[in-house]
């Protein structure tokens, strides 16, 4: 195509109002035509990634296949757009800032003052044009975190405005607004929309392409009315309204001509329309799913609507694979003990025992891990969802009562999942884990094998701690295999009990890899075992 194009996507007025899923729905739009797309993250916080962030504050924290720690709005690119992102795609305030005082203590700077402009914008901006540069994208969109307005994302619009300035037509803004419904007057509001690109302009930018957000449908008469008073061609506003499942998102794009108005902005041939028949398939598939499936999420962090936000999406498309609409319930493992277990678990169909860090909520998965054991119900345990079913297999049929993990007990007598040994003398918590993808090799004769229906996988970690070799032997012999091996470490990724319907552990996180056109082989498994039960 020649020279790569930018796109930017901010938001205003307030947050959440899903730049992520924009962004993702203009990248498959355009990715549908024919064109190289890829999308980054800039947020505005001074950590240097995610990885030391508590989902409580953040949401999960989403891996790179290069081992990058990073906002969950990545795990939406990824999944809609089908691609694999890496570390240049997720870029923070923090990492700018590192960036900037490194080369200022090596003296890269020849002794001159460092200043926000021109030496953090410009390392922005080689940040933004990093990917296309290097790679070779068509395009390349850039979502800024945070809202318009925010101090902390003010050396990002910065950055944007001068490289608007500089690209000339292979660059281009999208802004993400919110139009109120007052209850009381029975009106839709614009003027916080218009606020929000009044203060874009103060700053030097003006929205190309404005993208109102609402729960009520929008008139053409006021969608007049903003482009009017923002300085914004007519066809360049679209709205974005309640949809039943976010990958609609794109398809509702696309009916307001929002990738057309996109490349005759930029000078690009607008061409044919295209189909997206496999999306809307997939669209199809989804609505037409009347049947539930039951599936309980144990964990600590059940009532964060994002703290597994990759496992539930996993979950979602694999139930549509299965033709089913998956039903959720919440289990909070803090809670679960042996005399509520039954009350809990007794009614699903599966359970996924949740990844996770720490003591807090632990003994409420050994105890889901238990009763799904012995009543035979499917169970997905995930990282520590994983080493919670070898623990509580080794208290109560290896027979080793205080079996534990050395994160939760230093001290304890068996082990069963200790400390990898390239872990044990780091002290930095941030991106020192065992992260990204690794080789795994599958026993052909489990369960697993059927899933996915290969041997070589690669799959993406995020942990320190790893299932104990010392009693690999004892447990196989009791009847949980070791169906997972990474051929260069020897560690064990994956157990199973091929005697019970479907209960398999996976030390690593396949929900990073499920997308909508291509969902996980071991969730769509799972679902099918579910429905089957």
């Amino acid at each position: 195509m020649g020279e790569t194009k930018y796109i930017f996507v901010t938001g205003g007025v307030a947050s959440s109002l899903g730049k992520g899923i924009i962004a993702s729905s203009i990248g498959k739009l355009l990715q549908a035509r024919g064109y190289k797309v890829t999308i980054q993250k800039f947020d505005p916080y001074i950590n240097i990634d995610s990885g030391t962030l508590n989902p409580y504050e953040h949401g999960e924290c989403y891996v790179t296949v290069d081992g990058h720690e990073c906002d969950l709005d990545l795990g939406h690119y990824e999944r809609m757009l089908d691609i694999q992102t890496t570390k240049a795609n997720n870029i923070t305030t923090g990492r700018i800032y590192k960036s900037v005082i490194d080369k200022e203590r090596r003296g890269d700077f020849l002794g001159k003052t460092i200043q926000v402009i021109p030496h953090i914008t410009d390392e922005i901006k080689r940040n933004v044009k990093f990917l296309g540069s290097k790679y070779k994208y068509d395009f390349v969109i850039t979502e800024i975190g945070g809202t318009v307005g925010d101090i902390e994302s003010l050396p990002f619009i910065e950055s944007m405005r001068q490289l608007r300035w500089e690209l000339g037509n292979n660059a281009l803004c999208v802004h993400l607004t919110y139009v109120p419904y007052l209850a009381a007057a029975k009106e839709l509001k614009t003027k916080p929309t218009q606020h929000s690109v009044k203060q874009l302009q103060e700053l030097g930018v003006q929205p190309d392409i404005l993208v109102l957000r609402s729960e009520h449908n929008l008139s053409d008469g006021l969608r007049k009315k903003v482009a009017l008073f923002c300085n914004v061609e007519d066809r360049a506003v679209v709205q974005s309204t309640d949809v039943p499942s976010i990958y609609e998102v794109p398809l509702k794009m696309q009916e307001q001509g929002l990738d057309e108005t996109i490349l005759s902005k930029m000078g690009l041939p607008v061409g044919n329309k295209p189909n997206l028949d496999s999306w809307k398939a997939f669209i199809e598939r989804r609505n037409k799913a009347t049947k539930e499936v039951k599936i309980a999420l144990v964990g600590k962090y059940v009532e964060l609507q994002d703290a597994y936000k990759s496992i539930l999406e996993a979950l979602s498309q694999a139930a549509t694979y299965n033709d089913r609409k998956v039903k959720i319930e919440y289990v909070q493992s803090e809670k679960l003990t042996e005399a509520n277990v039954a009350e809990k678990l007794s009614n699903v169909d599966g359970v996924v025992i949740c990844p996770g860090f720490g003591p807090r909520g632990i003994e409420g998965k050994f105890v889901a891990a238990k009763y799904t054991r012995e009543n035979d119900i499917p169970t997905f345990g995930i990282c520590l969802g994983m080493q919670s079913i070898c623990i509580e297999f080794a208290r109560n049929v290896l027979g080793y009562a205080d079996a534990n993990s050395v994160e939760m007990d230093e001290s304890t007598k068996f082990p069963v999942i200790d400390i990898m040994e390239e872990q044990k003398a780091i002290t930095n918590m941030g991106g020192t884990m065992r992260l990204g993808a690794f080789e795994c090799v599958i026993d052909k004769k489990s369960k697993t094998y059927e899933a996915y229906k290969k041997e070589h996988i690669q799959e993406r970690h995020r942990h320190r701690y790893e299932f104990n070799n010392l009693y690999k032997a004892e447990y196989e012999k009791a009847g949980m295999k070791c169906v997972g091996v990474n051929p260069e470490s020897d560690l064990v990724e994956i157990v199973e009990i091929p005697n019970l319907r479907w209960y398999i552990g996976t030390q690593f996180h396949p929900e990073y890899s499920s997308t909508v056109l291509n969902p996980h082989p071991l969730f769509v498994s799972f679902i099918k075992a579910a429905i089957n039960k």
